[in-house]
């Protein structure tokens, strides 16, 4: 199992914080790191709004400050960004970065967002024919001089698409989903990875076994395709140092359910607890056939997370 760190970017999370969570996460060998792809905070209270940065615009900031840790979005909703202009961030990115930028793209979901900010929110078939056009269109962009396409949504006439990016054939198309038939499809034309958010382990091995048994229809080589989750993670040294760490989240995120109840939904989807229990769950995780994890740090400027997760507990991990 490969380990990732994932900040939720429209939470507040500044300029210094993304820098420091970074280079912490690269110091201590952390695959890649993460930013969810949203301009609105899903954690609101009345009329505050905790602040977005844009995803790829911090993604091409970080490229030129750090130097090993792989980049993504964990997931660009296709509503968000034509195709093209998807495309040419990336290989900004990929370029900014000499081969170190993943492209992670989705349907989109949260209405609000987008009728708070001016974007066109179709119906939920829309939106994936919509990311069927667009996995196509980024695809060919990115591995054709000149690439053409004529659909429902969008229209490419010779588009030049130049400079490439610095990974070949292309940098890593990663698509999100729980694993339906449509999802599983569009992964197994397009994807080198699957991350489906969320999931337990039980769930996590249902989910990719809907995709994989798609990749065996359509004749496609099982070892093609990445598999992931992504998750929240509420970790410490010892279990009353997990439990600290959710009162500190619950107290910023100002959130009024009952502890005990989060606490038991935490524990059924999540990584939670000490040193010990976190190894044992994420080697649930890697039984259940996760490839790689994005683990969802809810206190970004906590960094002494890390540094447990790094040091103590991913060593533990059975693969």
């Amino acid at each position: 199992m490969r380990f990732c760190l994932m900040l939720e970017g429209q939470e507040g999370v500044t300029w210094p914080d993304w820098l420091a969570a970074a280079r912490t996460a690269e110091r201590l060998g952390f695959e890649a790191i993460f930013t969810s792809d949203h301009y609105l905070s899903v954690i609101r209270h009345r009329d505050r709004d905790r602040g977005s940065s844009d995803a790829w615009t911090t993604l091409a900031a970080l490229a030129a400050s750090t130097e090993t840790i792989r980049l993504g979005t964990m997931v660009s909703p296709v509503t968000f960004r034509q195709p093209a202009v998807l495309a040419k961030a990336a290989v900004t990115v990929d370029r900014i970065s000499e081969g170190r930028v993943e492209i992670g793209m989705g349907a989109g979901w949260w209405e609000e967002e987008h009728r708070t900010h001016g974007f066109p929110f179709p119906d939920a078939p829309t939106r994936f024919d919509m990311l069927e056009e667009q996995l196509e269109i980024v695809h060919g962009l990115l591995t054709e001089d000149r690439f053409s396409f004529h659909g429902k949504h969008h229209e490419l006439d010779a588009a030049p698409f130049a400079p490439k990016g610095v990974q070949a054939p292309h940098p890593p198309i990663v698509v999100g989903g729980n694993g339906g038939p449509r999802v599983g499809a569009l992964v197994s034309r397009w994807a080198d990875e699957f991350n489906t958010v969320g999931a337990s382990p039980e769930q996590a091995r249902d989910r990719f076994g809907r995709v994989r048994d798609r990749l065996d229809a359509d004749g496609r080589d099982q070892a093609t395709l990445t598999t992931s989750v992504m998750t929240w993670c509420y970790v410490g040294e010892t279990e009353r140092d997990a439990m600290r760490v959710i009162e500190q989240a619950r107290a910023r995120a100002m959130r009024a359910a009952r502890f005990e109840d989060e606490l038991d939904e935490l524990r059924a989807h999540c990584v939670v607890g000490s040193v010990d229990q976190a190894a044992e769950r994420l080697s649930a995780y890697a039984a259940a056939g996760v490839q790689r994890i994005m683990l969802n740090h809810e206190l970004f400027d906590d960094l002494e997370m890390l540094e447990v997760l790094a040091e103590r507990v991913f060593p533990q991990v059975e693969d």
